[in-house]
């Protein structure tokens, strides 16, 4: 099975690739992985919180939200010399790519963000893709980060447009894709995807999906995120999401993005090892690792190091090096 590169998918054609069969939409987006990606390799990420809490947003799935009484407590922005220190340090643990998270509703124009384009400077020059996540920003703003050498811009879409809004208010939908545009004036590139366990039903994960494949051009990014259940925000009583959904949402992005990497964010550490091999068999190429038990704050579990090694390891895959995804499509792929 050959699969397209495509940008004007409809919302039906979206639906019908969720609803398949599960094994035959694996099987499809196995194929599908094989014809842009190597199966073989999966890119380890790091993901440090630069400056964690007291986020004026008020997501309801987040810790990090000066709306709710959650265990974060806000901290300063780390010193550029720490944030270096963990950075090397995921890279001699495999790590070829290091995100950099703020907990800021939108990048302002002062000393702490003349810190950040100083930090992108220095881990960029460890040899890593560095990703940024630090809120809304101007283009101007993604230029100075472009100029600094980062790699990627991460901003989630969360959800559906219809759904956003019971999740979030301090912030509209168009506010996050306005924010992409602006990182689409530079040659950054794109990291947005969304969380299942909102709440949300399979129509909107069809829905935000559609939102995303029919970006042109698609995020070469694409994170799936399992909410991470926090005591004291409006979401700690969710209830999990099935492994079945997981594999249907990551198989279906796979498909209709067959160029983005497809990663396997937060909550992974709920899986079990089996359940990992088959998202990396639906197409997911690319985890969060750790070498603290945490993800971004403490209330985001991430596996360790030697522990997804030895997964890897022992499912016969590979720690991809950073740098080499490939950004253009191939020419003989037929682009609609």
């Amino acid at each position: 099975m050959s699969v397209a590169i495509r940008y004007d998918w409809q919302e039906s054609e979206i639906q019908a690739i969720y609803s398949t069969p599960l094994l035959e939409l694996i099987y499809q987006a196995a194929s599908t992985h094989r014809q842009y990606h190597d199966p073989k390799k999966i890119q380890v990420c790091k993901l440090i919180s630069i400056k964690t809490g007291g986020c004026p947003e008020d997501c309801g799935y987040c810790a990090q939200s000066s709306h709710y009484k959650t265990e974060v407590k806000p901290q300063a922005l780390l010193e550029k010399e720490t944030v270096v220190g963990i950075a090397r340090q995921a890279r001699l643990n495999g790590a070829s790519r290091v995100c950099m998270g703020a907990a800021w509703r939108e990048v302002r124009d002062n000393s702490q963000f003349e810190q950040v384009l100083d930090m992108v400077k220095e881990v960029t020059a460890l040899g890593v893709e560095v990703c940024c996540t630090l809120g809304m920003l101007t283009e101007t703003q993604a230029k100075r980060l472009e100029e600094a050498g980062l790699y990627a811009y991460n901003h989630n879409l969360d959800t559906s447009r219809d759904y956003y809004s019971t999740i979030i208010t301090t912030r509209t939908y168009d506010d996050r894709l306005n924010t992409i545009n602006n990182v689409r004036q530079t040659n950054v590139t794109v990291c947005s995807g969304g969380i299942l366990g909102l709440g949300e039903t399979a129509g909107d994960r069809i829905s935000m999906l559609h939102t995303l494949a029919t970006l042109h051009p698609h995020p070469e990014s694409v994170p799936v995120n399992i909410l991470s259940k926090v005591e004291g925000t409006p979401l700690e009583n969710q209830s999990d999401v099935p492994i079945w959904d997981i594999l249907r949402t990551i198989a279906t992005a796979r498909i209709v993005m067959p160029t983005s990497d497809v990663r396997l964010s937060a909550g992974r550490a709920k899986l079990s090892q089996v359940e990992q091999a088959l998202c990396f068999l639906a197409g997911a190429n690319s985890i969060f690792s750790s070498d603290d038990g945490h993800m971004l704050t403490v209330t985001t579990p991430c596996p360790g190091y030697d522990s997804d090694r030895e997964m890897l390891d022992l499912l016969g895959l590979e720690m991809r090096p950073p740098f080499t995804r490939q950004e253009k499509v191939a020419k003989e792929s037929l682009v609609l």
